[in-house]
């Protein structure tokens, strides 16, 4: 741009010199029509020339330096150019009429979309996006996250109706043969305990103590005193370990008159449980007091850090990109582009969005433009405008001394005539 300039300057400089030098040249030749034609076509071309490269200097500085009135124009009316250009740029070039046009005739989404479909299988935009996911995974506060998760935790078991779970519980007891499990677990343990020998010395320990400490007197004392001397504790331990075995290999019979029995009384007793105010009460309280006791915190914190962890190690997996986000993407703008009601609202959302940032924004554009202009000095300025005007105002200069030399000719030439 500065060197098209500055060759556009010496052009019109070279153009003054000529008409100059061909003034001159013609001074000295002898009386002639064509000294006289020359002569006065190199003349006017000398004041045309000199006129333009005036007013063209004037527009900047003073010509020669010299303090002429009316010259240096832009350093002298600075603030009123600058407000004219302000003005033509709100009032004129860019007001709000003829940017909300432009905002209603240009297609925001279709834009959006197709520029997202172009980007949508570049690195630029796979890096980014993990790049986004994971600094958002890192700015999760586990700290605040896990009294809150806490907290809801708690709340929610508080919530629970027990008249609503515990019958369906009693029911999966029945359901399941919970019931008869529990029965064959204790008749089991009871079988392994009574056949120890401890046992059978215990219980047969338990059966003497209980039969001298009968109160009795008469023939009822004899009897009892003869039936001791006749049985010690091993006698009576196998005696009562045998009939235990018995009885608890006959309640594990499934067809057994008394297990049928005890386990029909079992049932009646869960049954009439799914009515009972006092154990709801009862498991009310027990459930607010275990609740109050329960502190998750720290398991809650230990559980939401390996989750952390495991997605940031899922998101810097090669496929969590090709295989997950990209079809997720994928499959939603191709849900969100076929419908056309959902991308009209876009597209309608978006323009009212730009046209209220224009509408509260459009008077910052004019002070804009006046900060930055302000931000410059005359010399900055005046060479700013040189460089990007300058080739233009040179050709004026350019054109004024040719012009001037073609009239010149012209006046000559009428002269001649009349």
């Amino acid at each position: 741009m500065v060197n098209k300039k500055t060759n556009t300057r010496h052009l019109a400089t070279i153009s003054l010199i000529i008409m100059a030098a061909g003034f001159l040249a013609t001074i000295p030749m002898p009386p002639s029509i064509w000294r006289i034609v020359l002569q006065g076509g190199f003349e006017a071309g000398l004041v045309g020339g000199l006129a333009d490269w005036f007013a063209v200097t004037a527009l900047f500085r003073h010509p020669l330096g010299l303090p002429i009135p009316h010259t240096a124009l832009l350093p002298k009316n600075r603030s009123k150019i600058i407000a004219k250009i302000i003005s033509m740029l709100e009032n004129d070039w860019l007001t709000k009429e003829s940017i909300q046009q432009k905002i209603n005739n240009f297609q925001f989404t279709e834009k959006i979309f197709s520029l997202v479909n172009e980007e949508i299988h570049g690195d630029n935009l796979k890096k980014n996006s993990i790049r986004i996911i994971k600094h958002l995974i890192k700015m999760v506060n586990l700290q605040k996250i896990a009294p809150v998760i806490e907290k809801e935790l708690k709340s929610q078991l508080n919530s629970l109706d027990t008249k609503q779970y515990l019958p369906l519980l009693i029911d999966q007891v029945t359901v399941r043969k919970y019931d008869e499990k529990a029965l064959d677990l204790v008749l089991k343990e009871i079988d392994v305990w009574a056949k120890k020998d401890s046992t059978k010395y215990r219980l047969g320990g338990i059966a003497v103590e209980m039969i001298e400490n009968i109160p009795a007197d008469g023939i009822m004392q004899f009897a009892i005193r003869s039936f001791s001397n006749l049985v010690n504790e091993e006698k009576l331990g196998n005696i009562i370990q045998n009939l235990i075995i018995k009885g608890v290999d006959s309640f594990r019979d499934p067809f057994n008159q008394n297990r049928q029995t005890l386990l029909i009384h079992i049932h009646q007793k869960l049954e009439s449980l799914k009515s009972d105010e006092k154990m709801y009460e009862e498991l009310e309280r027990f459930k607010s007091q275990l609740i109050a006791k329960w502190e998750p915190e720290e398991k809650i914190n230990e559980f939401l850090a390996n989750a952390q962890a495991k997605a940031l190690d899922f998101v810097e997996d090669p496929i969590f990109y090709d295989e997950y986000l990209l079809p997720f993407i994928k499959d939603g703008l191709s849900e969100f582009g076929s419908n056309q009601e959902k991308m009209g609202q876009l597209e309608a959302w978006i323009k009212m969005q730009i046209a209220g940032f224009v509408d509260k924004n459009h008077s910052k554009v004019g002070k804009l433009v006046e900060e930055n202009l302000e931000k410059l000095d005359n010399k900055t300025l005046i060479h700013m405008i040189e460089t990007n005007v300058g080739k233009d105002l040179q050709w004026i200069r350019v054109n004024g001394a040719l012009c001037g030399f073609l009239i010149g000719l012209a006046l000559v030439g009428i002269k001649a005539l009349f």
